[in-house]
Parts: C-alpha cells; structure tokens; sequence
C-alpha cells in the first residue's frame, strides 16, 4: 500500500488532517532546473522568480517599508517554465516585496519568497537589495585558512550572545555578531575574552549557533529575550536581532560577513549550524503558502509528522526541498566565505539530499566541513534506510555524525542528569568509550555487542565521527559532573573533568567543545537553557581567571593533539594498524598505544591511560623508557618527567588520564 500524504490544504486546519495525497500526485508537479529562483541581479536590474505550481495568480506586493503601511504597488507575475511566476522590477528598485498566491480561488497570505536573501525587520518582507553585493571592507581579499584533512579540525561551539553578554566580557557590541570582530577585549585579571579567546584556545572552526533569520525573537525590541534560534523563519538569511540595526537589511549581512572576515585573519574557520529539518510555524510559512502540502512530511492520517519535536519536518526527498536545501548551503559557503557547516537533526533529511550537499560544497572547497546530529527527535515516516543517520552515514562520504557512543559513556546519561559515566567511576562503560577512541570505525579488539548505542561501527573513516562529551544541549560538562557525583570536592570533579576531555582531544576523529568547558563552565544546573536568560547562558569571564590551570590544561591539550599526527589518523586503516588496546588492564580503566610513529608521528610510541575509577589503579603497560607529557591536570609535549618503566604495573591516580612517549 503506497504511503499516502495529505491534499493540497484548501482549509488548512490548525491538526492539518487533510484528505490524503498520494507521493505519486506531488511527484506530477513541475520542477525547475535553473539557479535564479527568488531575487537575482544583473547590474540594479531586479528579477523575481518564485516556484508555486498549483498557483492560479502569484502578486507581487512591493512596500516602502519593512513592516507597516499600505503597498505601493501591486503586479501580477508571469507564469513561466518549471512551475515558476517570474516578475521584472524597473532598474534600480528599492524598498520591500511579498508575494501572494491564489489558489483553488483562495488567496493565501503574504510571504517573502522561500529564496529570499535579505529582509526587513522580523522578515516580515523580502528587501529589494544585492544581498551578494553587500560586503565589508576588504572582502574580495577575505581567504579560508589553511586545513590539510579533516581530522586536523578542532572546534568550538558558542552562541553568538553568549560569547559577550557578560559585563565580565569587555566586548562593546554585545550580543552581535560584531562583538566577535573586536579583538584586544579582557576581563577579570586581564584574561583574553571574545574573539581573542576562542585564537589563544587553539581551535580551527568556531561552530555558531543558529545565525540564520528565526522567529523567537521580535527584532524590533531583542532587550534581554532569548533563544537558540533552532526555529527557522528563512534559510538564507542572518538573523537580525545579532545586527546592529536589524530593520536596514543591509546591515545583518555586512555584519555576519564582518564577523566571518574577523574570524578568518585569527586563523580560524567558520561553522554555521543550519536547520533544514523543519520551521518555525507550517502553516504560515512561505512554504506552505505557496505550494500547500509540498514542503513538509505527513502521516498517513494527513497531519503534519514531527520527527524534529518542534511541530512538523521538511520533505527533503522532493525534488524542490531537495533543491532549496542544496542551494542554500552552497550559498552561504559561496557569499558568506563559511567553511563548515553542522545540520541540526541531519537524521531527518535523506541521504541523497546530503550527498548533493557535499556534492555542492566540493564544487567550492572540499576542505569545507560537513557533520550533523545523526538521529531524530522523534518517529518519521520516511524509511530508516533513506535518512541521512549515524548508521547510513558511512553512505555519504565527507559528511560526519556525532557520537553519543562517546559522550555517555564518558560522562553518563545525557537525560539521566544523575547518572556517573567512565570518568566518574561507573564500571561497564568501557567498551563504548574504546568505541569513540577509534573514531566510531572498525577495529579489530572492540567487542561491539558491550557498546551502549550501536553494536557495529558507523564510521567509514575517523574523519566521520564527531567526538564529544557536552554541547548545548543538556547540562554543560561541569553541571553534569555535579549532579551525578554529589559529595565530590571541587578538586575531584577538576580531574574528572580533565579526564572526560582528556579522552575526547586524544580519541581517533574531530574533537568538539563547547566554548566554556575550557574553565569549568556553569548554567547552574540548568539541561535545557534555549530559551533562559543571559544570567544563565552567558559565558562568565571570571571563571577564566578563577580556573586558570585548568583553562591551561585545555589549552596544552589542544596543542598536543594538533602537534601530534597519530592521534588524528585519517582512514580505518591506519587506525587498526596503529591503534593497539593494552591487555589485563583493571576494571574502570582503558590503555592503548599507538605504535610504529602512527601518521608519521615524532613519536615512535605512545602509550595513553585512562582510570575512570576514583580510586589509584595499577595498570600494565610495555615496558620501557617514557617520557611522561600528560598527567591529570598537567600537559606539557616537552615532558613532565622521565620514567623507566619495568614490568611492574603502573599506579595512574584516581580520575585520571597518563600518556607516556617514546
């Protein structure tokens, strides 16, 4: 029996229950092949086109304002190839439009084009603007920095408010996208903050939360409101509440361009995470306005199906979801110079789409980086084996998944907020732990049937999985590590800390952090803070200089990994060549060497310890002559300490990693 989606909404009802609509019937809808959909340029000569197939009239609304008023004009569009209304403005156009459709003899609201670039104030109307001539300084000039494959990347994650809300900041522009194009910033004690922080930290990619327009926020009074931004209003477009005037529609896209160019002369690249897998509000959205029913999944009863848990998912196997979702992503790399790009929910979009969008990106700069969360937040009906999650992504080389293999086995639960992981001292976590030391690849010592989420590797290669212990869901690392081990000093949750992102920033794959777990961080317990004050979210600057070793620790940390190749291997191969677990180590422990100068490494061998326990435990390793470059809370890629090693088992403290050289 075909599955069957809902009919073209004459009357669309706040269930969305519709009489259904066989696949087969959108499938009979023109497509359009060419790249000018929405507004395109030649010199100052405007022209709109828009894909609305089942319109019998599309209107072209043009406004002098972004909101309020009476139109000034009012056109009817053309009807042209594809399924496409076309429009010529007169050279030189400017103000605000929208669009309106008619049909089955309703008219539908006014909306701006799916394709839009630039908005007026709360995207309430597209702009009559160049948004790709609308650039910084200097901005033909701007260049990605170097990267030679993808396991050389280390990345930060912030919100863009987060980063300089603090009065602790010292950041004028706070909350824009501008603060992180201020350089020479300081807080307590003189710590570096902003842009020169996430430089000094030693990162490649900082990964921003949701800049792209969404709809939590009244741009008009932004004030002390908050949110992620996980609700898409409009896929290619910045979000005005980081601008610095978000009714000028020029000013958001200078201004995310500037913070772009600000990042990249420090070195560091640019992560947008994007979310393709659904919108703000279906019903009033573009999509749905213009071609009812297309745009978004159903279930068999006709409503709307939510396997993002935010009300409804995009159909991203159409041809022309497929298509908005591609040429989106290619446009932000292409006008907006972002090198990397991680997808909200990738688990709900298919794969073919994924594919095309690396396919795309490829075009531009192979170096640009693609992962995503690999699962949904809930039931779909499009079929497990078409979704673009963890375990099809070895299906869509250069594109990486997450790896909550890793993070729970490290940390705990990431729900059951009390519940002690591996670095806390809860025994049986292992294996899954030794799953994200090599990359969520094959090799040939794990027992897949101990691992806690996936009993087979998903992983192609290291560069595909995504090592991490916290981001910004749930608790930060610090929160979590209280919760679950209540009664612990302040000296042991430092070292359990250390030992959690000890394992992340020496395992096979990319390392991800969240910006902040660096000193210890805190939301004061808070799990689910997208839409909590800036008293919660707001990175405190204090703690820098409260936790200063500790900020120290991260920072050799990193530095360790990006000096040394064998921990970032680039195939399976050489991963399960080079990558040897140690044998009879005790309970609540891991130790592993990597051998024969892995990826051409200085080092001929290295020998990494983790005890979990929170008590010392005496673990065998090769004997020999080592020098020491990590223990607890101290790094230093020059050594710490010389040790001559016999057979005797070593004793590694409680909640600890040791990682000896040869």
């Amino acid at each position: 029996m075909p599955f069957r989606f809902p009919l073209l909404v004459l009357l669309f009802v706040a269930s969305s229950a519709a009489l259904a609509q066989t696949e087969a019937d959108y499938a009979r809808y023109p497509t359009y092949t060419g790249s000018d959909l929405g507004l395109t340029y030649a010199g100052k000569q405007a022209k709109l086109r828009v894909w609305a197939p089942t319109a019998e009239q599309l209107t072209l609304r043009l406004y002098e304002a972004g909101t309020g008023g009476l139109p000034r004009a009012t056109h009817a569009m053309q009807k042209a190839e594809g399924g496409t209304w076309t429009y010529t403005l007169p050279a030189g156009a400017t103000g605000f439009y929208t669009v309106q459709a008619t049909i089955a003899g309703q008219a539908r609201a006014e909306v701006a084009d799916p394709y839009v670039h630039a908005v007026g104030l709360n995207g309430q109307r597209g702009a009559l603007l160049d948004a790709a001539a609308a650039t910084p300084a200097g901005w033909a000039q701007d260049q990605r920095p170097a990267l030679a494959q993808p396991t050389d990347v280390v990345i930060g994650e912030v919100h863009v408010r987060d980063l300089s809300m603090s009065p602790t900041a010292g950041v004028r522009h706070k909350g824009k996208f501008l603060g992180f194009t201020e350089t020479g910033t300081r807080g307590p004690q003189g710590v570096k903050t902003g842009l020169d922080h996430l430089a000094e930290l030693g990162l490649t990619h900082v990964h921003l939360l949701p800049t792209n327009d969404f709809a939590s926020l009244d741009e008009s009074q932004p004030g002390p409101r908050y949110n992620w931004g996980y609700d898409p209003l409009h896929y290619t477009v910045p979000e005005g509440s980081y601008a610095t005037e978000a009714a000028a529609p020029a000013a958001r896209i200078v201004e995310l361009k500037q913070l772009v160019q600000a990042l990249h002369r420090q070195r560091l690249r640019v992560v947008l995470d994007v979310v393709y897998n659904h919108t703000a509000d279906a019903r009033r959205s573009s999509f749905e306005q213009l071609v009812p029913g297309y745009y978004y999944r159903h279930t068999a009863d006709g409503r709307l199906s939510d396997a993002a848990a935010c009300g409804n998912e995009v159909a991203s196997e159409r041809p022309m979801v497929r298509k908005l979702i591609v040429e989106s992503v290619a446009y932000w790399a292409r006008h907006y110079h972002v090198d990397g790009f991680r997808f909200d929910l990738m688990g709900i979009l298919d794969l073919e789409t994924m594919r095309q969008v690396r396919a795309a990106l490829d075009q531009q700069d192979p170096s640009i980086f693609v992962y995503g969360e690999g699962w949904t937040a809930g039931a779909s009906p499009l079929p497990e084996a078409q979704r673009a999650v963890k375990a099809n992504v070895a299906q869509v080389p250069g594109v990486a998944a997450f790896g909550d293999e890793l993070r729970d086995g490290v940390k705990g639960h990431y729900a059951r907020q009390t519940e002690p992981g591996f670095a806390s001292g809860r025994p049986g976590l292992e294996e899954s732990v030794k799953f994200g030391i090599v990359g969520a690849t094959r090799h040939p010592q794990l027992d897949y049937a101990r691992v806690n989420y996936s009993h087979a590797p998903w992983a192609a290669a290291p560069s595909q999985s995504i090592n991490y212990v916290a981001c910004h869901d749930d608790m930060v690392l610090w929160d979590k590590l209280r919760a679950a081990n209540p009664g612990a000093s302040e000296e042991e949750l430092m070292r359990m800390d250390a030992l959690s992102n000890a394992i992340v920033f020496t395992s096979q794959g990319v390392p991800f952090l969240p910006v902040g777990d660096e000193f210890l961080r805190t939301k004061g317990g808070a799990h689910n803070s997208y839409n909590l004050p800036d008293s919660i979210n707001q990175i405190d600057w204090a703690r820098k200089a409260r936790y200063a070793p500790v900020f120290a620790f991260y920072r050799g940390l990193i530095a360790l990994r990006r000096a040394h190749p064998a921990f970032r291997l680039p195939t399976q191969a050489l991963v399960a060549r080079h990558l040897e677990f140690l044998p009879d180590v005790p309970a609540g422990t891991i130790a592993y060497r990597l051998r024969g100068h892995a990826g051409g490494d200085k080092w001929d061998n290295i020998v990494v310890v983790f005890n979990g326990n929170r008590a010392p435990a005496r673990v065998p390793v090769p004997a020999g002559r080592y020098t020491v470059v990590l223990r607890g809370l101290d790094v230093n890629e020059q050594g710490l300490e010389k040790l001559d090693q016999a057979q005797q088992p070593l004793t590694v403290p409680a909640s600890s990693a040791l990682i000896l050289v040869q």
